[in-house]
């Protein structure tokens, strides 16, 4: 069974990368971070179930937060939506919070909640301020060296989507703040608990919710292969880094 389950986990959440060596500030920043994701996740009725959450790095990401819907999902309410980018912000709320400063590490959540944002008011007419019309861009234009895009609508079309745009996700950012405010506690000790054991399930983000102990940790048998890593994941890593021409 516990075969299974590490092989779901890599699959859903990525290969982990154990030889990849986070500094303890590293450790700590991505812990709150995937805490405010799990805990604004369980605060917010309707949202898919936390699955996981885990510190390790898997795949390009330094911690993942994965949530498993119960159901097989073919359209999306506004009210789901908006609460879904209330749990995208919480990485970088978090970080703000406790720290008093922000990492990249948001970059992926803050670019899926614009593209969810954009969609809300450009494709699924969920804007009361320009209504149920479709603004999706008409396509590209190949103009020279460059690609241009054609869009049939006015410059003052243009600029209420980006307003309309800008004020869901600082909706959804203060949402996300005031959550996290009033339950700072509770994202304490689940940071806390990552920093100890590294991955926590959702039931024990449950537990520590509701103020009470963790079951002891499970003892796991070390494979052979987790002293070895693929070195196209080191080559996949992302990194800063300036070229003198």
């Amino acid at each position: 069974m516990a075969n299974f389950e590490e092989a779901k986990d890599k699959v859903l959440m990525g290969k982990e990368r154990r030889s990849m060596i986070l500094s303890e500030e590293e450790k700590k920043t991505t812990a709150y971070h995937e805490g405010g994701h799990a805990l604004v996740a369980k605060l917010l009725p309707g949202s898919d179930p936390v699955h996981k959450v885990t510190i390790i790095p898997r795949g390009r990401a330094l911690g993942v937060t994965m949530q498993l819907p119960t159901d097989d999902r073919h359209s999306y309410n506004k009210t789901f939506l908006e609460n879904n980018l209330a749990i995208l912000f919480a990485g970088r709320v978090a970080e703000e919070m406790i720290f008093n400063q922000i990492t990249t590490g948001a970059g992926n959540d803050i670019e899926r909640a614009t593209k969810t944002a954009k969609k809300m008011v450009c494709e699924w007419g969920m804007s009361e301020a320009l209504g149920p019309i479709n603004f999706a861009e008409a396509g590209e234009v190949f103009l020279g060296r460059d690609m241009t895009r054609h869009n049939d609508y006015s410059e003052e079309t243009a600029r209420l989507i980006d307003s309309e745009v800008r004020r869901i996700l600082n909706e959804s950012y203060e949402l996300s703040k005031k959550l996290l405010q009033e339950n700072i506690e509770p994202l304490h000790r689940i940071a806390a608990a990552l920093l100890e054991r590294e991955t926590i399930s959702g039931e024990e983000v449950d537990l520590l919710i509701e103020g009470k102990e963790l079951p002891p940790q499970e003892e796991k048998p070390q494979k052979a292969q987790e002293q070895k890593e693929n070195d196209q994941d080191d080559k996949d890593e992302f990194t800063l880094e300036s070229k003198d021409e």
